[in-house]
C-alpha cells in the first residue's frame, strides 16, 4: 500500500511540473506579435456527375423505366409438433423445525458427607 502512495505522489508531482511548462508556453504564445494573414487558396469547381445510361425496355409504359422486382415465393410451413405435458413437480419435503427450548440437565445429588467420630 505504501508503494501505491509513493506512485501517486510521484504522479502528482510530475503532473504539476508539466502544467507549469504548459502555462509558461501559453504565456509566451500570447506575447508573440500577430501572425501575418495568408492568402486563401481557391479550389477549382468540382466536375458534374454524368448521367447513368438507362435501360431501354420495349414493353415498359415509360421509356427508361426499370422492370418490377420478382416476388419472393412463399416459405413452406412447418408441420405442427405435438405438445407434450410435463409431469407435476414433486412436493417439497417439510423442513424440520429446530426446538427453541433447551432441555434441563439433570444434576445428581452430592454424595453424603462422612460422619465425624
Amino acid at each position: 500500500m505504501a508503494s501505491f502512495n509513493c506512485f501517486a505522489l510521484a504522479f502528482f508531482v510530475a503532473l504539476s511540473f508539466s502544467s507549469i511548462d504548459v502555462g509558461l508556453a501559453a504565456r509566451h504564445l500570447q506575447q508573440l506579435p500577430p501572425m501575418p494573414t495568408l492568402p486563401i487558396a481557391t479550389l477549382p469547381p468540382l466536375p458534374s456527375i454524368p448521367n447513368l445510361p438507362q435501360p431501354s425496355i420495349p414493353s415498359s409504359p415509360r421509356p427508361g423505366a426499370l422492370p418490377p422486382l420478382p416476388t419472393m415465393p412463399a416459405l413452406p410451413t412447418l408441420p405442427s409438433v405435438p405438445r407434450t405435458t410435463l409431469p407435476p413437480l414433486p412436493s417439497m419435503p417439510s423442513i424440520p423445525t429446530i426446538p427453541t427450548t433447551i432441555p434441563s440437565i439433570p444434576f445428581f445429588s452430592p454424595p453424603p458427607s462422612p460422619s465425624s467420630p
